[in-house]
């Protein structure tokens, strides 16, 4: 008889860690060890890093998976290398050269052709991506040889920083909306100037107001037991932590848990001047009770509910 191999139990695990994503591996491959490191029984994570790109990789635990969507909406931020001169078929180091031409590029030209992408612009997105036509993914018809007709979108580049030129590599901050590809940015900017590009090392430093200086790395986590591996979850509410706070009484927060819109008076509760996105608590203990629209004339519409944890 061939001996059975003794699967080691999950449990509910709540809370989020920012892991410094290592190159070569991917966003799901990523996630998957993480949640085996803690034997965590759900996790998912919040925006997907391609395999040769590395930093700031948000992977949210238990009831933290219900607010992961903030983090695909939020701005991102990220340090990258566009090799100039060298297109490949992906955008990137992964993809095999189609066309090489001769660099030859002041710092003036780098400049203005930056200003040219700072702001509103539309971008097509790349072939190699996850976006899909007809229920199946771009990069399966691109891989296949299909080139298909994408229509450009709009994005945000809040930032477009030069940081060093050595050529043919340029380095760049890029502050961007979400749906912004960093792969198809370099691109254009090469093709701007005359000579092609592909990203050359894409390093994600920011998610919303997450940062990359508060990560830890796969090979750390590996190396600490349990306990220290949990130690590093930030709590639930992390993920909300630039919304403003709402407190409620024991009897509000059962309601609010039961999905009720309710009806505050400032007089009873203390608001926020302004209507909008609001994390709720229960006052007595400061549990997370979950998100909400705060209205007009104060009503508080629940949005998304967690269980006690």
């Amino acid at each position: 008889m061939t001996a059975q191999v003794k699967k080691t139990p999950c449990f509910p695990v709540h809370g989020v860690l920012l892991l410094d994503k290592p190159v070569g591996w991917s966003s799901n491959d990523a996630l998957i060890k993480t949640k085996r490191l803690l034997n965590a029984l759900k996790a998912g994570h919040t925006g997907t890093l391609d395999p040769f790109a590395t930093g700031l990789l948000p992977l949210c635990f238990g009831e933290a998976t219900k607010f992961s969507q903030d983090l695909l909406e939020a701005d991102k931020t990220y340090q990258t290398v566009v090799h100039l001169g060298i297109s490949t078929t992906t955008g990137d180091t992964e993809g095999e050269a189609i066309q090489t031409t001769a660099v030859d590029v002041s710092e003036a030209q780098i400049h203005a052709a930056l200003a040219r992408f700072t702001g509103d612009i539309l971008q097509v997105p790349p072939m190699y991506s996850a976006l899909k036509r007809d229920g199946k993914p771009l990069y399966e018809y691109a891989r296949a040889g299909i080139t298909l007709e994408r229509e450009a979108r709009p994005v945000t580049i809040y930032l477009l920083e030069f940081v060093s030129y050595t050529a043919p590599l340029l380095t760049l901050n890029v502050r961007c909306s979400k749906g912004t590809y960093i792969r198809v940015l370099g691109e254009d900017i090469g093709n701007v100037l005359g000579c092609g590009g592909h990203l050359n090392a894409l390093r994600r430093t920011h998610v919303g107001h997450l940062l990359l200086e508060n990560t830890v790395t796969l090979e750390a986590l590996i190396e600490m037991d349990e306990a220290q591996r949990h130690s590093l979850l930030a709590p639930v509410d992390a993920l909300l932590s630039s919304f403003p706070q709402v407190l409620l009484d024991d009897d509000l927060s059962r309601r609010f848990l039961q999905g009720q819109r309710l009806a505050l008076s400032k007089e009873a509760v203390q608001l926020p001047e302004q209507a909008g996105r609001v994390r709720v608590y229960r006052a007595s203990n400061q549990q997370l009770l979950g998100s909400a629209q705060l209205r007009e004339y104060g009503v508080l519409a629940p949005e998304r509910l967690i269980s006690t944890v």
